[in-house]
């Protein structure tokens, strides 16, 4: 055998790409399987009334591994240093930044991206939240090639999940992370091996999950019982629904709703006291409010809020904002 015939077979150069603790999950199983030669992530950042400095969960997860990590402010123009790594594969979960296009054209293998929805289906930041606030009874996973567009890329594969009646975002998170890792590990030696199938989106089918807002976060007593009861659910554990109740804010985490109706009632006007809640009037009927926190208090029941009542009569008729 002469040496020219001998095919010395590499590693892949792979870049991983994410910020969040969903993402960081995704990272971990490749870990499993796979070198990562670099992390990307968002910069650190002061959260919290102190405004300690925090990392992200994968820039944690590079450092344990001692894994390069690159933490550009602005990647549409900081994104020289990933290019000098040549990398073979691009990776992103949940990053939250724009890729240019330079990055995106660059690897011999593409680069992909790991989302959290059934594409088409709620393109864009949020998609965990809204498919329990948009009423969703199935969402999922999709492997996908990434273009300029946002999440419009081919399809690689999918898996669905089904949304539970009392699911929450923080529940289906878990759920979806761990479909996430697997359906990426299951897939990625098609894509290196470059037998993979690609489908185009059918653009007609598209809807969107912009990222949260804080006008999406306050409760409408105008709506119907159900798109209240989703929007409790959509949004716990972070950031929460919120209310207003003597002009402070009152988040509520859970709820649950009746068949009792109120037709001379105001909506979001206190209409009853039950053993696990408050009954709130809406659109169509009623809401009770089953888990709630009150500015700058821990989250507690329903229930323990009103044994600590004094008169209920006078809470009766109150109106929430």
């Amino acid at each position: 055998m002469n040496l020219e015939d001998i095919v010395v077979k590499k590693d892949p150069v792979i870049v991983f790409m994410g910020t969040p603790e969903f993402s960081a999950y995704v990272l971990e199983g490749l870990l499993e399987k796979y070198k990562i030669r670099a992390i990307v992530t968002q910069p650190d950042r002061p959260v919290g009334r102190d405004g300690k400095v925090s990392i992200s969960p994968v820039k944690k997860i590079g450092m344990e591994n001692t894994i390069l990590v690159l933490q550009p402010e602005k990647i549409k123009i900081d994104y020289q240093e990933i290019l000098n790594l040549r990398p073979d594969l691009i990776i992103t979960c949940a990053y939250g930044q724009i890729i240019p296009k330079v990055l995106l054209d660059f690897p011999q293998y593409g680069c992909i991206n790991v989302h959290a929805s059934l594409l088409p289906k709620l393109r864009g930041g949020a998609p965990i939240h809204k498919a329990i606030m948009e009423g969703y009874t199935k969402t999922g996973i999709t492997i996908m090639y990434m273009n300029e567009k946002m999440d419009e890329g081919d399809i690689v594969s999918q898996k669905e999940v089904l949304i539970e009646e009392e699911e929450t975002a923080s529940t289906l998170h878990d759920k979806l992370k761990i479909v996430g890792r697997d359906l990426l590990l299951e897939v990625l030696p098609s894509i290196l091996e470059k037998t993979n199938t690609r489908t185009k989106q059918e653009e007609s089918e598209a809807t969107y999950a912009f990222t949260i807002k804080r006008e999406d976060e306050k409760i409408d007593f105008n709506r119907t019982k159900r798109q209240i009861y989703n929007q409790i659910r959509g949004l716990n554990s972070w950031p929460g629904a919120y209310l207003l109740l003597d002009g402070k804010i009152l988040k509520v985490w859970s709820s649950r709703v009746t068949n009792e109706y109120y037709p001379d009632a105001l909506n979001g006007e206190i209409v009853a006291f039950y053993k696990d809640g408050i009954g709130v009037k809406v659109s169509n009927g009623e809401i009770v409010l089953t888990e709630i926190q009150l500015e700058g208090k821990p989250k507690m029941k329903a229930s323990d809020f009103i044994n600590g009542i004094q008169n209920k009569e006078q809470w009766l008729g109150k109106v929430l904002g």
